[in-house]
């Protein structure tokens, strides 16, 4: 993908520094809303090696430890796991190691199912949504378990994971249209108000880009076939969604829903990493315009309030946009990775071959 910016990386990289000093005063808990941002947080040190990035996490999950995790895993509390696995990367320490194992023991183990094992969306202790699929899982879950997996070289993880992600898509995606849905009812055997949540596509096309990227040898896992079908189908109809701002709509293919910039920043970050050069200009239209929602304390705006799946397409269009939440900045950030990775990479590439010419 040949992405032209008019800004530097540098200028990228302060803008997500901004981003980031706002999300660590934030106040976030050990739930979904903080393993998304920090899962940003992380990206950006993976990208730019930062440490600066490291350090913040670890003073925060330090804190966080001697405060008290939550007893009871969720799949929403397992989004804290992505910070972690960096942590334990970087440093060893067995605690981050001890927290993700009991994470992946709670997925493996204890976790709620459904039908042919598809892990059921859980946001509390509660059985909230019974037999319920969410795209949102997909992050929160598979996509950690994806990582640990290879990290671990733990098969049984990694093969939990790509079914998962198999098994979303056989019931969430439209293979008429190729956009998601946002849960699915096995009891009702329905896709209940049948909505095209932009978010629901963004957790879905995010973390299928990164599963692409992140397990050798891919092509030898029968699943990772179909993951890379469902995204190609899905990008394809996303991009012809955008609305001329540059944004994608709360509900993608309702043309009078509001740009929404979580959505936007996820939905971008996947096309930046499947790498066709096709959706460079959406790419292009999406950074100015997320650029544009970054206030200058680093808080993201006109990121939409916790979504359930609603009951109809007036629920969507009523969730508010006035607060800044972790996955707004998270995404965000794993948007501005994303470009720098794409664009240094480049550079790097540029810079090896003149000197390969050059001896």
């Amino acid at each position: 993908m040949n992405l032209k910016l008019e800004m530097t990386t540098e200028d990228l990289k302060q803008t997500a520094k901004r981003v980031a000093d706002y999300t660590f005063g934030m106040d976030l808990t050990w739930d979904w809303p903080g393993g998304v941002a920090f899962y940003g947080v992380s990206r950006m040190f993976d990208v730019t090696g930062d440490r600066s990035y490291l350090e913040r996490m670890v003073e925060w999950v330090q804190e966080y430890v001697e405060a008290g995790i939550p007893e009871k895993w969720t799949v929403n509390t397992c989004a804290m796991g992505h910070m972690l696995l960096t942590l334990y990367e970087q440093t060893k320490d067995q605690q981050y190691l001890d927290i993700l194992l009991s994470k992946m023991d709670y997925l493996e183990s204890h976790a709620l199912r459904f039908a042919d094992r598809v892990l059921q969306h859980t946001v509390s202790s509660n059985n909230d949504f019974p037999q319920q699929c969410w795209a949102d899982t997909l992050f929160m879950a598979a996509y950690l378990e994806l990582r640990v997996g290879v990290h671990l070289d733990n098969k049984e993880l990694i093969h939990d994971a790509l079914y998962q992600y198999e098994r979303h898509i056989h019931y969430l995606q439209d293979e008429h249209s190729g956009l998601w849905y946002h849960g699915y009812n096995h009891v009702t055997q329905d896709h209940m108000s049948g909505i095209h949540w932009a978010r629901a596509n963004a957790w879905a096309a995010y973390t299928m880009s990164r599963a692409a990227r992140g397990l050798p040898e891919g092509y030898l896992y029968p699943p990772m076939m179909h993951i890379w079908s469902s995204l190609r189908d899905q990008l394809a109809a996303i991009k012809r969604l955008q609305h001329e701002d540059g944004l994608w709509g709360t509900v993608l293919d309702y043309p009078e829903a509001y740009g929404e910039v979580s959505a936007t920043a996820g939905i971008a970050a996947a096309m930046v990493m499947q790498g066709n050069p096709l959706h460079a200009r959406y790419v292009r239209k999406a950074l100015d315009r997320v650029l544009a929602n970054i206030a200058d304390n680093g808080r993201v705006l006109n990121v939409s309030g916790g979504t359930a799946v609603m009951k109809d397409i007036e629920g969507y269009l009523g969730i508010d946009r006035k607060w800044a939440q972790g996955w707004g900045q998270g995404l965000v950030l794993a948007f501005l990775a994303a470009v720098i990775e794409l664009v240094e990479s480049k550079v790097d590439r540029k810079q090896n071959n003149s000197s390969d010419q050059a001896g």
